[in-house]
Order: C-alpha cells, then sequence, then structure tokens
C-alpha cells in the first residue's frame, strides 16, 4: 500500500476512552506525513457521541494538515449515528477496503 496512506483500525467501542488512543493514533500518521488517512470500522461494535466527537476533531485537524481522511466497513448501528447527525454528507465512507483501494486504482488510471 501507498506509504501516503494510513488505515487506521479501532476496535469495540469507539467512546471517550478508546476517543483519546484515536487522536494519537491520528497525530502520530499525520506527522509520519499521512496524506489519507481511511478508518476502518470493520472492528468497532459501537460509536458514541465522544467516538463521533472525536472524529470531527480528528476531521479538521487532518484537513488543516492538507491531508483528506476517509471511512469504510462501517456497520449499521454508526451508518445510523452518521445518518441521524449528517455525517454521512461529510465523510467520503466506503463499503470496505477493497472498494477504497479500488477508487484510488480508478483515480490513478
Amino acid at each position: 500500500m501507498n506509504t501516503d496512506i494510513k488505515v487506521i483500525s479501532p476496535q469495540g467501542i469507539l467512546d471517550g476512552t478508546q476517543a483519546k488512543e484515536f487522536r494519537i493514533e491520528v497525530d502520530q500518521s499525520l506527522k509520519e506525513g499521512a496524506k489519507i488517512i481511511l478508518v476502518n470500522f470493520s472492528d468497532v461494535t459501537f460509536m458514541d457521541s465522544s467516538g463521533l466527537g472525536a472524529l470531527v476533531l480528528a476531521l479538521k485537524a487532518i484537513r488543516s494538515n492538507g491531508s483528506k481522511i476517509m471511512l469504510c466497513s462501517i456497520n449499521e448501528q454508526v451508518k445510523m449515528l452518521f445518518e441521524l447527525t449528517s455525517m454521512d454528507k461529510v465523510f467520503e465512507i466506503f463499503v470496505d477496503e477493497e472498494s477504497f483501494n479500488n477508487s484510488l486504482y480508478n483515480l490513478t488510471e
């Protein structure tokens, strides 16, 4: 995978406790030069408002760095939370990591 792309895969419940670890991982990825950060939600079972807040803060930090954030593999609960808060219109969301990779491949052709 391209070194400008960093995949972050939170696990379990993305809440206030996990949000801090998530932010640290995003900040580290930006320091390492990531231009695109893909957050893979395949192992996230639940996300609350603290997790959503961490995602929005990450979005701001990533955009101010000139990078992009994309999401994939969100479950129904997370999808519903995104739809209720209209975050599904803010974030680019892919069905899975393969569809994300395919979209990058199509961009480079």
